[in-house]
């Protein structure tokens, strides 16, 4: 766990303004962009992200279904698609795919949380305290 662990999973689950993820995001260099956008692709991935989830990240990643991640997340197998959302390449783009991992983890966590670990688990991010900036989490 390091710090930018914490900090995505923070702005997937409500405990931190996307707006501070966006200006963080955008403060790193392509290459380090890049890098979290495959952390956030393997984590969907992990957190069990369906095909039938990506209406709603959509929606809450607040894109136009016409962008190209929306378009992408929208078309044939979730697990290579994302492949393909992480590996955008524009400027405007790759924020953009930043924006709709999140929603897609933040999604697909919480149906994991709910089904797999109401009863609790080992997940060091899902004891994350509340930030003192955001002391209530919100969906």
């Amino acid at each position: 766990m390091n710090e930018r662990d914490v900090l995505l999973n923070e702005l997937a689950q409500g405990l931190r303004p996307m707006s501070e993820g966006i200006t963080w995001f955008d403060g790193l260099g392509q290459e380090e962009q890049s890098e979290v956008l495959l952390f956030l692709r393997h984590h969907c991935v992990q957190a069990r992200a369906l095909a039938e989830d990506a209406p709603q990240s959509i929606r809450r990643a607040g894109l136009s279904p016409t962008h190209t991640p929306a378009v992408l997340i929208s078309r044939g197998r979730i697990d290579e698609q994302l492949g393909k959302v992480a590996d955008l390449a524009p400027v405007d783009e790759r924020r953009k795919a930043f924006r709709l991992l999140i929603a897609l983890l933040t999604i697909a966590d919480a149906r994991r949380r709910k089904r797999f670990c109401s009863g609790g688990c080992s997940h060091w991010w899902h004891r994350l305290p509340p930030s003192p900036d955001n002391p209530a989490p919100h969906s």
